[in-house]
């Protein structure tokens, strides 16, 4: 619903600005630069769906090895003990919790289509231990802020747009969205548990986020002991060899349990191949509805207005330009997508834009839609603190965004 609204809006107010600036400013080239946006939209989203065909077919190849193989059981006893106490009113042989950690492990592993039907399942057997059932449960919010928090440890689909969009290195926003969606998913954790008064200082939930927290420091500390030569090599470097570690793992992984890894890889490949097609339409009509809306001159005004007001303030406004893509995202993440590729198309995917565009992308999730569905599959009405806690949770991954950005690549 809320992409439809926007979808038309889009439409609306390029129409609307166009008469504007034909009108009162003499514009003849604004309506011939809209009309020809549509078509020049239309051939780069069919373009972008067919070379996202070869790179998603192996990418989600890859991952059906590394499912088969039992990545997400091995992730579930990882971080078992942790979840338990973030979910007290969850019993502890409840088979919610160990759905709950299947989703949150398919998350962080960019595994979408694996994700979302756990999602709903663990959020149905969350009701039947909900003495409310209209209104959301405290474990129930807890769940779904983290959801929306947008922690992920392979940002699957970024990287696959960077690739298709012609990025030198489409891994070098890897560790940034790394950064930003541990500080997202961290201020979401601390935003519910002060609200459902969870005892942050319990042993076991000090001795998982304060591992993660010092990697993370130690992270951002030692990248910014570097100078901007030596950040960006060794950046580029350690998130290829990264992501190109996690593949040659999820290969041995399937063969130690003797899965027909090649098997494995075609299912997922076909399944990557199926999913490209049926995208067609959906990128061709969003990112020709941004192209009309940019081509009017429309969300040039929204830019500038924002970056007047930043310059304003003394600071640095060049992530302005990248910032539709993180205000798209809380409500829609087929427009933020392609917003992000729109914007990487006219800034180029290796400009500074570009990159914080991806990262912005990464750093926050689609908090609205998440809400609608989640909390709409089991009936819920009253959904209490659930979308402020979601939002600040969305604020904290673009601030922290901006600084990873300007940190790697200004």
């Amino acid at each position: 619903m809320v992409l439809n609204y926007l979808w038309i809006a889009f439409f609306l107010i390029a129409f609307i600005v166009g008469l504007v600036k034909l009108v009162f400013f003499q514009d003849t080239e604004v309506f011939p630069a809209i009309f020809n946006s549509t078509f020049d939209m239309a051939k780069t989203g069919f373009e972008l769906s067919l070379y996202l065909t070869g790179v998603m077919s192996f990418w989600l190849g890859i991952m059906k090895i590394g499912e088969n193989g039992g990545i997400i059981r091995l992730l579930s006893k990882a971080i078992g003990p942790f979840f338990s106490r973030l979910f007290p009113g969850i019993p502890s042989n409840h088979p919610a919790i160990g759905s709950m950690i299947m989703n949150f492990s398919a998350n962080m592993l960019g595994l979408d289509n694996a994700a979302t039907p756990l999602g709903l399942k663990t959020m149905k057997e969350m009701q039947e231990v909900n003495p409310d059932k209209d209104t959301a449960s405290d474990a129930q919010i807890m769940f779904l802020v983290l959801n929306t928090s947008g922690l992920s440890i392979i940002p699957l689909t970024i990287l696959i747009d960077r690739s298709v969009v012609g990025a030198s290195n489409p891994t070098d926003i890897f560790i940034p969205i790394l950064i930003a969606t541990f500080f997202s998913t961290i201020v979401g954790l601390i935003t519910v548990a002060l609200y459902q008064k969870i005892n942050l200082l319990d042993r076991v939930i000090l001795s998982y986020l304060g591992g993660i927290t010092i990697i993370i420091i130690g992270l951002v500390y030692y990248f910014t002991s570097l100078n901007q030569d030596q950040l960006n090599s060794v950046s580029s470097v350690a998130s290829s060899v990264i992501i190109f570690s996690v593949i040659i793992f999820f290969i041995v992984l399937g063969w130690a349990k003797k899965v027909n890894v090649y098997e494995a890889f075609i299912d997922g490949a076909k399944e990557g191949f199926q999913i490209s097609i049926k995208i067609i339409p959906f990128l061709i009509a969003i990112l020709v509805a941004i192209g009309v809306f940019r081509a009017s001159g429309a969300l040039d005004y929204i830019v500038s207005g924002i970056s007047f007001v930043v310059a304003g303030l003394g600071f640095n406004s060049d992530w302005v330009q990248a910032l539709p893509t993180a205000l798209m995202k809380p409500l829609s993440g087929s427009a933020a997508r392609g917003m992000n590729i729109e914007v990487m198309k006219t800034f180029g995917p290796d400009s500074f834009v570009g990159q914080l565009s991806s990262v912005f992308r990464g750093a926050t999730e689609t908090t609205f839609y998440v809400i609608a569905v989640y909390f709409g599959s089991v009936s819920i009405k009253k959904i209490r603190y659930a979308a402020t806690a979601g939002l600040i949770a969305d604020l904290a991954g673009i601030i922290a965004a901006i600084f990873v950005g300007y940190l790697f690549f200004h």
